[in-house]
């Protein structure tokens, strides 16, 4: 998709009042005006409890059909809200991504005993005891939704490890279940010497019927909501060999593309290339490292040197696997993975992501909408940043990376796109100029700033070339003027 943008349509704070996806039908429009091409949705399905944002999974077949968990509902809204907001979403051209949560299940119907070994947490690799019984929350019989879609229940070996409290005042310890065949899956990210375990009811990704399961429902629920494709939760987590098969088979019964993209949590690009690697490159990733440079550079201000944001990043390595972003919910203030970028940063982070030739940008609820119920003082900029990725942003792109606090890009534009073609800036020190080369073809053309920040134009010399300014610490986006011809 030319130019395509992707929202994620939701952040932590959000309340629990069921009106995300009524919210979502009625933005349709607007999404589509300003450039959104497509929307990731938080996971739809029940949770162990209404207010929890979807990830304590507790039933993936009821989409807020069923009195499971004391509700109808999820905390977005019921299932038939949500098939009216993908329709109209279609309608505007907007493509759908669910969140696709397969990592862990949570909120157990009743107990079962079953035998596990206590694990260190800092090497899961190693055992810190003896084999013994325990009776835990693991038998699901999903008796609201009675069999509908799906008669499949769950039982203790179903999973492969667990977590429980010593005491009230202690964090969880982690067991490992013990069984033929039992054991932490293989390639899974190596921290923690095996990091299988995340939370809840780790789902055993080795056992035959769990396979089966998750296949099935992604086949299901991709139909059943016409989705467009998935945003893979916790990938660092499963076995690669398992997101692999699970996208085959959603993309063999979609009978085209399905799109996906995983996250992998780590700022390490070599873990990052060896997963993509590992799996084929069957699907995109969310850029990580190029977040944490992001967010470094904002923390740093002057002192972080702008030349080197371009290396070991996902998009200048694998740019068709790069999904890039500024934050998300994993990032956000008050989040487990809390490192979000500094509001001073952001218009100039959002301007690289959205103008850039390379790489598929995602923008997110709390920076265009807000959060917690504040306005984002951010939604401007974006809406012009948006605006001009659909007008400007095409053609080749000549990098100007080659200052520690001023750096650059120009996109040459296009014979498709009349009028295409941009400059744009980003200084995190003082006021900076830069001359950078448009075009000898734009000789006499007159430029100006879009975002407000500079008043004077430039005009375009005989050797395709402009001295463009940026204010300090902020970013400016050059074009050419709608009266601004050459004379």
């Amino acid at each position: 998709m030319e130019n395509g943008v992707m929202m994620q349509y939701f952040e932590w704070n959000l309340p629990n009042d069921g009106k995300l996806w009524k919210k979502l039908k009625e933005d349709a429009r607007h999404l589509r005006d300003i450039g959104v091409t497509a929307v990731w949705i938080p996971p739809a399905y029940k949770a162990d409890e209404q207010a929890d944002e979807g990830y304590a999974t507790y039933d993936l077949y009821d989409l807020g059909e069923f009195n499971q968990k004391g509700t109808v509902r999820t905390k977005y809204g019921t299932k038939q809200e949500l098939q009216e907001a993908i329709g109209e979403l279609h309608k505007n051209g907007i493509q759908v991504y669910l969140d696709a949560v397969m990592n862990h299940k949570c909120g157990a119907d009743y107990k079962e005993r079953f035998p596990v070994v206590e694990v260190d947490s800092g090497d899961r690799t190693k055992t810190t005891g003896d084999t013994f019984e325990v009776e835990a929350y693991t038998g699901y019989d999903f008796k609201g939704r009675n069999d509908k879609y799906s008669d499949f229940k769950y039982h203790w070996y179903h999973f492969s490890g667990i977590s429980l409290p010593q005491n009230p005042d202690q964090v969880d310890h982690i067991y490992r279940i013990v069984g033929e065949g039992k054991s932490w899956s293989e390639g899974v990210d190596g921290e923690n010497g095996n990091y299988d375990y995340l939370l809840g009811n780790d789902l055993d990704l080795d056992h035959p019927e769990v396979i089966q399961d998750l296949l099935h429902w992604g086949m299901w629920v991709a139909e059943e909501l016409d989705l467009d494709g998935v945003r893979l939760d916790a990938i660092k987590h499963m076995k690669g060999l398992f997101i692999k098969q699970f996208l085959e088979t959603v993309r063999a019964s979609r009978k085209g593309r399905f799109f996906a993209v995983g996250e992998y949590w780590n700022n390490d690009f070599d873990a990052l290339e060896n997963y993509l690697n590992g799996v084929g490159k069957e699907l995109n990733l969310f850029d990580v490292p190029l977040h944490f440079k992001l967010h470094q550079a904002s923390q740093e201000g002057r002192d972080f040197d702008l030349t080197n944001m371009p290396d070991d990043t996902l998009v200048s390595r694998y740019p068709m696997n790069a999904v890039t972003f500024v934050d998300n919910h994993d990032s956000q203030h008050g989040s487990s993975l809390e490192s979000q970028v500094k509001d001073w940063f952001k218009p100039l982070a959002y301007g690289l992501i959205l103008l850039m030739e390379k790489g598929y940008p995602c923008v997110f609820y709390g920076d265009y909408y807000g959060v917690g119920g504040k306005e984002s003082p951010h939604r401007l900029i974006l809406d012009i940043l948006l605006d001009a990725r659909r007008r400007y942003a095409y053609g080749q792109q000549d990098y100007y990376f080659d200052h520690p606090n001023t750096v650059g890009l120009v996109r040459r534009g296009d014979d498709e796109h009349p009028g295409s073609g941009l400059a744009l800036l980003l200084s995190n020190g003082e006021d900076g100029e830069k001359e950078m080369f448009v075009g000898e073809e734009r000789q006499g053309e007159i430029w100006h700033e879009i975002t407000g920040s500079i008043d004077e134009p430039v005009t375009i010399g005989e050797d395709g070339k402009a001295l463009f300014r940026v204010q300090g610490g902020k970013m400016a986006v050059w074009v050419k003027k709608p009266d601004g011809a050459a004379e």
